[in-house]
């Protein structure tokens, strides 16, 4: 597996510790579909939650959160609905966040946590 691919994973992993240990419950993980891949479903009490997880070592190419544009937010919302059709679940209430980790391999990796984005 690559460095990059490794990092990623690990930074799904931080991210989904981090979202159970703020009360909510990852439902799934990696879902894939052929429109894409949704990094964490998880719930918020009632609210079908889609997070998307990006990971960097450094700030050096700016923030993790700015990797995540309008097209990709918008994907994410058809990936939610596929994804409910998929496991013949209703959601009235759904959210897409975005987790960012920054793991310099120093310290402790940085979470943030940006909810309803888009």
């Amino acid at each position: 597996m690559r460095a990059k691919d490794i990092l990623g994973r690990s930074g799904e992993a931080l991210a989904a510790d981090f979202l159970e240990n703020q009360g909510m419950r990852i439902v799934d993980r990696n879902w894939r579909c052929s429109d894409g891949e949704i990094d964490i479903v998880a719930l918020d009490d009632e609210t079908l939650v889609v997070a998307e997880v990006k990971t960097r070592r450094s700030l050096a190419y700016g923030h993790p959160f700015e990797a995540v544009g309008a097209a990709k937010l918008a994907r994410l919302h058809r990936l939610v609905s596929s994804w409910c059709r998929d496991h013949e679940l209703h959601a009235p209430s759904r959210r897409v966040d975005v987790v960012s980790v920054i793991d310099d391999g120093v310290g402790e990796p940085r979470i943030e946590h940006l909810r309803g984005v888009g």
